[in-house]
């Protein structure tokens, strides 16, 4: 009897002392699964009728849709700067796309010089101090040198290409590939022999999910899908018999990227630890629709410009511990929200972070926090900016006045109210002045030639139904 009394509390105190380390196993593993380029209106989920895309819409389906998500810029090198660091990356100058060639001589970084400034912290730096194992796959555009590299910034495995853009299948021989787009896994080039590049991506997140499935994991799984070159496999193009030129592609290239984020759920389903698991989907930027047919209605605008089909993207969460399922939420919430989320979620203290201007959006979702998440929100591309405070958005131009819309009451952005409100105009325009007061100068510049470009592409999508115009040509040729 003594015996087994002892035994007993042995085993009771050995439940007791594993405690702690069962609490660390509690955390959270978190993945961000991110798009390139896609349309605000195509996938099944924003009410395409077009788009194959039953896994992200299933993820919507059991987690949050954020109506009102945004990225910190239009384009997909600042964007991404904004979103990894948790902050304005025009507050480290990072304003312009860094792509080799189209940069402005007179810049003061150019070529290799061009990257995520080595004094900003990363979502992998952070998580890395909390245990976090750190992945990242598929297309960077950080930074083409080796110090700006994933395994520099706080992850632990890379698989992709350093550049923006590059083709989905095998380089044969790399003449006249550049070397930020050749595949490489960690610092050695490496071109899988046979595959297509969104399903590579996904096999490198499965590998690494079976690996790590008993510590607390982060994957970054970047695709460059549907970003061009507009290229698809014949099997997926032939799931879209009725559709046509770049629309059919960029249909066949979503739904490679819809069956390659749904081979990543299905492994956390697998392995019994996607209730323990954040995963958010968005996507960089609006759609380009004069590149690869993409679809941003009923939003006016597309990539490169301050149209809210330029800013605003698909944005899903699922976290079954903190996140009712089929949630919708109304608020604006931005990219640069995601590093204190899943800071806070691993259990730091957000209060820990350095000069972040994203908030914690668990609070807001589940409802504690009934506030807003932010009442001012901004972007900036040389003269052109925006300032949005709650619902009011003031457009500022090089080649224009000013336009002022409430986006409650008109989201498509249709019906300037500048001359209505001059007093409210004269405000906003004071503090976006005093935002920009707070910024570094922008560390490259594209060529002056590009801003015409953007702005032009902005007064062919200026409306719905100059979208549905211009679409026209995608869907009937």
């Amino acid at each position: 009897m003594f015996m087994r009394t002892i035994k007993f509390l042995f085993i009771i105190l050995m439940v007791v002392a594993c405690q702690p380390m069962a609490k660390a196993q509690k955390k959270p593993n978190i993945i961000f699964l991110f798009s390139d380029d896609a349309g605000y209106a195509d996938f099944g989920f924003q009410g395409s009728k077009v788009m194959i895309t039953p896994n992200l819409d299933k993820l919507s389906d059991e987690g949050v849709r954020f109506t009102e998500g945004y990225v910190t810029d239009a384009v997909c090198g600042p964007s991404r700067a904004g979103l990894i660091t948790g902050k304005y990356q025009q507050k480290f100058g990072y304003q312009e796309i860094n792509v080799p060639g189209f940069m402005s001589e007179n810049s003061k970084y150019l070529g290799d010089d061009m990257g995520l400034p080595l004094d900003q912290k990363t979502i992998a730096d952070y998580l890395k101090k909390l245990g976090y194992t750190n992945a990242m796959y598929g297309k960077w555009h950080l930074g083409n040198a080796d110090r700006f590299h994933p395994l520099n910034r706080g992850f632990d495995e890379f698989y992709g290409f350093r550049g923006g853009a590059r083709s989905y299948f095998r380089y044969e021989n790399f003449e006249g590939v550049h070397a930020d787009n050749k595949m490489e896994r960690n610092f050695e080039n490496f071109e899988e022999p046979n595959g297509y590049a969104t399903d590579v991506f996904a096999d490198e997140a499965v590998s690494f999910i079976e690996r790590n499935k008993n510590n607390p994991f982060f994957i970054y799984l970047a695709f460059n899908a549907v970003h061009t070159p507009m290229e698809a496999t014949e099997e997926d193009l032939a799931k879209f018999p009725n559709l046509k030129g770049k629309r059919k592609e960029v249909a066949a290239m979503t739904l490679a990227l819809d069956r390659a984020c749904g081979r990543v759920l299905d492994k956390l389903k697998e392995l019994g630890i996607d209730d323990n698991t954040i995963i958010v989907f968005s996507n960089d930027n609006g759609g380009p629709t004069d590149k690869n047919a993409s679809l941003n209605l009923p939003l006016s605008g597309t990539k490169s410009n301050h149209l809210e089909g330029g800013l605003r993207v698909p944005f899903l969460m699922k976290w079954p511990r903190e996140i009712k399922a089929g949630s919708i939420y109304n608020y604006p919430v931005s990219t640069f929200d995601l590093l204190p989320t899943f800071y806070a979620a691993a259990g730091g203290d957000t209060a820990d972070l350095e000069d972040i201007d994203g908030v914690n959006l668990i609070p807001f979702v589940n409802g504690t926090n009934k506030a807003r998440p932010h009442e001012d929100l901004f972007w900036k591309k040389e003269a052109r900016a925006v300032y949005r405070n709650n619902d009011w958005k003031l457009i500022r131009y090089a080649d224009r006045p000013a336009e002022l819309y409430d986006l409650s009451n008109d989201f498509t952005e249709e019906n300037d109210l500048a001359l209505k409100y001059p007093e409210r105009l004269k405000k906003m325009f004071k503090k976006l002045f005093e935002w920009e007061l707070t910024l570094e100068r922008p560390l490259w510049m594209l060529k002056q030639k590009f801003e015409k470009y953007d702005v032009d592409r902005m007064d062919r999508y200026r409306t719905p139904e100059l979208v549905k115009k211009e679409m026209e040509q995608y869907i009937n040729k």
